[in-house]
């Protein structure tokens, strides 16, 4: 009698210190969180980056207006003028990049293209304000180096 008493004992503490590491499986078994829901078995796929569209003519020079005007200082007329001329001579040159031609008749129609963007912005500008784009245009729209130039040239003239 104490021999099944002990060994009845003995299961039942083998039991109750068995009850947490059981506990602990049951959320990992069958792919189950333990909530009654299963995960998924398969990776997670990510999200593919999806490829920009390239800028309009108007998007671009919309992004660098701001910066025209107030390096230049511009009045809304001739802003107006500056960028429809600018918007006509890029949809030009993306038409010529499309057209994908050979290296000096490239070379060729971006000089008509230039040529025809600066009579336009000379017929629309007054010439101090059209030298002034000539020289932000010469150093790629970069406003800190033409700013840094007309401060030198103040500082020179007093």
């Amino acid at each position: 009698m104490k021999n099944t008493q002990t060994i009845i004992l003995f299961t039942l503490l083998i039991g109750l210190f068995s009850m947490p590491t059981l506990e602990a499986q049951y959320g990992n078994r069958y792919g189950n969180n333990g909530y009654g829901r299963r995960q998924s078995t398969l990776p997670q796929a990510q999200e593919t980056p999806k490829k920009e569209d390239p800028l309009t003519a108007e998007e671009l020079v919309d992004e660098r207006m701001p910066s025209i005007t107030e390096s230049i200082g511009l009045n809304p007329f001739e802003e107006a003028v500056v960028r429809t001329t600018l918007i006509n001579s890029v949809r030009k040159r993306m038409e010529l990049r499309i057209l994908n031609l050979d290296p000096p008749k490239m070379q060729e129609e971006l000089q008509k293209i230039v040529a025809n963007q600066n009579e336009e912005l000379k017929s629309g500008l007054p010439e101090d304000k059209f030298d002034a784009f000539q020289e932000l245009q010469e150093n790629r729209f970069n406003t800190k180096k033409t700013k840094k130039k007309k401060k030198k040239k103040k500082k020179s003239k007093e």
